[in-house]
């Protein structure tokens, strides 16, 4: 009986030490929908990034005696007015979709957010209110309006200084590969990004910041930038996860709306949103074409979201 006792106590030893991520990655599991979203995304992703060897066709190769065709072997999905591969344009839309929210999320969200938001919380006073009375501003207008209202204006003055490099320097390309497209999109959508997060890493640095870890560190003689991204911003990965997926669908959705609008990738550049314009009115004679890339946006946006639910179930730590 007492050997029995004693084989037992280092497996519940092991258990009682096993790691905070590791138990929320074994809870994270658990959530069949949400793993199944992450694979779908990260196929998505995955094949939009690799879009010159994944694609069979190049988005802009032009077959006219092949126009508005159904599925068949060759276009599995169906060819678009000009005889495009809708496949090969879906899967390289997917490649603009991931630029520019990874772009966006990235500057945007991580970079501006958290450092931001950590600023506010941890020094407080001043500093946090000049921080979020400049984010209450922000708020104060419709996000996605006040975008399209960046995009708009940035984009002429961005592509006229785009023409100004090509002349000065002698190169030729710039404007053509679309360039000043995905600099606007992401731009703007990174410059109105941040403020949401900022309130939520701010909000986490003052639940933080009186910690007794975060006392015995200042105690021990450490900076303020250590305290903050050594040992509070590690605590508090756990919503940031989860406000990141949020945010890349929230950004391919404003991406594929600015796209749409005219005022976001632009032709012959490929992305869901031209795809959608280019093809508003086929629903009734050739209604793959728009059903197609509306449906992708779909499930990519609909993944995002029940991935964000899968993570904040995984990373609660209430969560049984």
């Amino acid at each position: 009986m007492a050997s029995t006792t004693f084989e037992a106590a280092p497996a519940a030893v092991r258990h009682r030490a096993r790691s905070p991520w590791r138990e929320a990655l074994r809870r994270f599991l658990r959530k069949r929908a949400a793993v199944a979203c992450l694979v779908f995304l990260l196929i998505v992703y995955f094949a939009g990034l690799l879009a010159p060897w994944v694609a069979p066709y190049d988005f802009r190769a032009q077959d006219l005696d092949n126009a508005g065709q159904g599925p068949s072997l060759s276009h599995p999905l169906g060819t678009d007015r000009l005889g495009r591969d809708i496949f090969s344009r879906i899967i390289w839309g997917a490649r603009t979709a991931a630029i520019v929210s990874i772009a966006a999320v990235v500057t945007g969200s991580l970079v501006l957010g958290m450092v931001l938001g950590s600023l506010a919380g941890y020094f407080g006073r001043w500093v946090d209110t000049i921080i979020m009375r400049i984010g209450d501003i922000f708020l104060a207008f419709p996000g996605l309006l006040l975008v399209i209202f960046i995009a708009a204006t940035l984009k002429p003055r961005a592509l006229a200084l785009a023409v100004a490099v090509e002349d000065s320097l002698g190169v030729r390309g710039i404007v053509a590969s679309g360039l000043v497209d995905y600099f606007v999109v992401f731009g703007a959508l990174a410059l109105f990004g941040w403020v949401g997060m900022a309130r939520l890493v701010r909000g986490q640095m003052l639940a933080l910041k009186e910690a007794q870890f975060v006392e015995a560190a200042r105690a021990l003689g450490a900076g303020p930038g250590r305290i903050v991204f050594r040992h509070m911003l590690p605590n508090a990965m756990g919503p940031i996860i989860v406000i990141v997926s949020m945010a890349m669908g929230g950004t391919v959705t404003s991406e594929v709306v600015l796209s749409w609008l005219g005022i976001g990738i632009q032709p012959p550049n490929p992305s869901w949103g031209t795809m959608l314009w280019e093809n508003q009115g086929m629903l009734r004679s050739n209604p793959h074409l728009l059903l197609v890339p509306a449906a992708v946006v779909a499930s990519v946006i609909f993944a995002f979201n029940i991935l964000g639910d899968g993570l904040n179930d995984a990373l609660n730590p209430r969560a049984r």
